[in-house]
């Protein structure tokens, strides 16, 4: 039986691939600050400490820890939202190195918003844009942190995942919400790219690479086929059997984020992502049509 170590596996994304990969017969070990099950190990997400000792009985390490995005850019949080991803990595890439039986494979969380606002322009791992505003360094700075730590026994990938569709978590559930009260319209112009990738196929993803011993560097995660904001709010209407929704023009989308607590460019920012290497490699993606998506994760 082989064995996952999921750093930061107690949120969302973490339970999905917990879920899918005990089905699969993998044991599965959560790093995390708050133990809470059988299988959660303690960790601070940045000091060396009594957690490293897994690492020696884990075959694939999945990073997936640090501060959500989804709330206001303040200083504080900021800085929060760097630390969280520097520091973990930096835990992680040398705990490996401490190993005497290191695990083959680490996988480490980055986004697809490291790539530029885009409406017809396609962004692909050879060819994609990389901008520069705080979330773009955010994402440059993790992977940059990944790929400064040499693990010479360690094959490493990057997924660069863009937003997740789940039953339980993602932005489906928020979205969810707006819908259910009429607020389901477009969002802004509409027509900003959303990219996506539901939850059973982001956990299939990771399974192919740990089938694909051959395969390494980075990939971004995403369905090949983008939606836009229009389509997104549409497909929620029609799964939701919600006949109409109440659009929100820009100034709107920003006072609403703004009493919320989050940020609008989490609305408002056009991703365009193509999951090029993916293709490349023969993945079959099970999603690719957001309405199908949609039907499957609102179904009761």
């Amino acid at each position: 039986m082989k064995t996952i170590t999921i750093a930061g596996g107690s949120g969302f994304l973490g339970q999905v691939l917990k879920n899918h990969f005990s089905k699969k017969a993998f044991r599965i070990n959560i790093l995390t600050r708050s133990p809470k099950n059988e299988g959660d190990i303690y960790w601070n997400g940045k000091d060396l400490g009594s957690w490293t000792k897994i690492l020696n009985e884990t075959d694939i390490l999945i990073n997936l820890a640090g501060k959500s995005v989804d709330c206001r850019y303040t200083e504080k949080n900021k800085k929060l939202i760097h630390d969280s991803r520097i520091d973990a990595t930096h835990a992680l890439g040398l705990a490996i190195n401490l190993c005497e039986n290191p695990p083959k494979l680490w996988i480490n969380a980055s986004t697809a918003t490291i790539y530029r606002h885009s409406l017809e322009e396609e962004m692909t791992e050879t060819s994609g844009d990389i901008g520069d505003d705080f979330s773009m360094n955010i994402a440059k700075s993790w992977e940059k942190a990944f790929y400064s730590i040499i693990n010479p026994k360690t094959r490493k990938i990057v997924v660069r995942t863009s937003i997740v569709m789940g039953k339980h978590g993602g932005a489906v559930i928020p979205l969810k919400h707006l819908v259910k009260f009429g607020l389901g319209g477009t969002q802004a112009s509409g027509i900003q790219k959303v990219s996506w990738i539901h939850e059973l196929d982001f956990a299939r993803v990771l399974e192919f690479f740990i089938q694909h011993e051959h395969l390494k560097g980075t990939f971004n995660l995403s369905s090949p086929k983008p939606t836009n904001n229009k389509a997104l709010m549409e497909a929620f209407r029609k799964a939701m059997k919600i006949p109409f929704g109440i659009s929100q023009p820009e100034w709107l989308v920003k006072l609403g984020a703004k009493l919320i607590g989050t940020e609008p460019e989490l609305v408002l920012k056009s991703r365009n992502v193509i999951p090029e290497r993916l293709l490349k490699y023969g993945f079959d993606f099970q999603f690719t049509n957001i309405e199908k998506a949609l039907s499957d994760l609102l179904r009761c």
